[in-house]
């Protein structure tokens, strides 16, 4: 590991500045995602800006009926958080389907939306790739691609999004609250918070520089069936091949997000409109332009057979 200067910071914005002020520095919370990608020399950041002592630890609720969760929310105290499961169950089984319990007790609520892709080729750095290294190519194109994406891909990257807490908040209309370096606050749309690779992959949010999350806030409740379901080559401690949120009303109408399949959660308003018809039309319409590896085209199906799944368990 490389050396590096470390400071804790006294609140929002000073922690915002500090990092601005610094060359190549970066924010630490849990660090159970930052600290493997210095060991293995990705990220080498020169100088550690540390949050945790700045309050965002609470759950709280909203004017408008929401909830709002700190950045520094554990995974495992916003999983077992009583009007969590009572009201976003979908948040909470999402959170316990992720990592272990000992990572779970460490992982922020921040630091799970803002994880790097687990990629191989991102991981091996005898390997060009244009996360890292922008501009160096995409080993994974033509490589060995079953886990990674089918949809909303480049000619520059095909790697996923790993959160599977990410693809319940996406399904709930999540917004995450920010704090700039200048003092300046602003509400991110979930929706709108991960990008697609495109030919910059290399910028995954729509973050600016050492811009700090500090919240993240969940509307009103909206009831209804809420299901996480996750497939993957293991029970446990293991990365999606196929995750499906879902919401589902009495009436068969609902949300939808998968995990899995993309460089961010992937959510189509307008498939949402087929669920009533059932897995293969919502599933069809959901996955309209998805440009498949020759090792992962199974992520196709499997995207409608666990939809399939998640739609029977809501009825019953």
């Amino acid at each position: 590991m490389r050396s590096f200067t470390y400071e804790k910071a006294k609140g929002p914005a000073e922690a915002a500045q500090a990092a601005a002020t610094k060359p190549n520095a970066k924010f630490i919370a849990g660090g159970t995602n930052l600290l493997d990608l210095m060991k293995l020399e990705i990220e080498a950041p020169a100088h550690l800006v540390d949050v945790n002592g700045l309050g965002f630890d609470k759950i709280e609720p909203t004017a408008e009926g929401g909830i709002r969760i700190g950045a520094l929310v554990r995974n495992t105290a916003l999983a077992a958080d009583e009007r969590v499961r009572r009201d976003y169950g979908l948040l909470s089984r999402a959170l316990l389907a992720g990592a272990s319990g000992q990572l779970r007790n460490k992982a922020t609520t921040a630091g799970n939306l803002l994880q790097r892709t687990r990629c191989p080729y991102f991981y091996d750095t005898n390997m060009p790739c244009n996360k890292r290294t922008p501009g160096s190519g995409c080993s994974a194109i033509g490589g060995v691609a079953r886990t990674l994406g089918v949809i909303g891909i480049s000619d520059s990257c095909i790697a996923t999004h790993p959160s599977d807490m990410a693809i319940a908040m996406r399904a709930l209309d999540a917004a995450v609250e920010t704090v700039d370096p200048s003092g300046k606050k602003r509400s991110i749309p979930i929706a709108d918070f991960h990008r697609l690779p495109g030919d910059t992959p290399h910028i995954e949010t729509s973050l600016t520089p050492n811009e700090l999350i500090t919240s993240v806030t969940l509307p009103k409740p909206i009831g209804g069936k809420q299901i996480y379901r996750k497939v993957r080559d293991r029970a446990s401690y293991a990365f999606a091949l196929v995750s499906v949120g879902a919401i589902v009303q009495p009436d068969g109408t609902g949300r939808v997000a998968v995990g899995g399949v993309s460089h961010k959660p992937w959510r189509v308003e307008a498939a949402e409109a087929e669920l009533p018809r059932g897995a293969r039309a919502t599933a069809d319409r959901l996955m309209d332009g998805a440009k498949p590896a020759h090792d992962n085209k199974f992520k196709l199906a499997l995207v409608e057979r666990t939809l399939a799944s998640v739609l029977a368990e809501a009825k019953g």
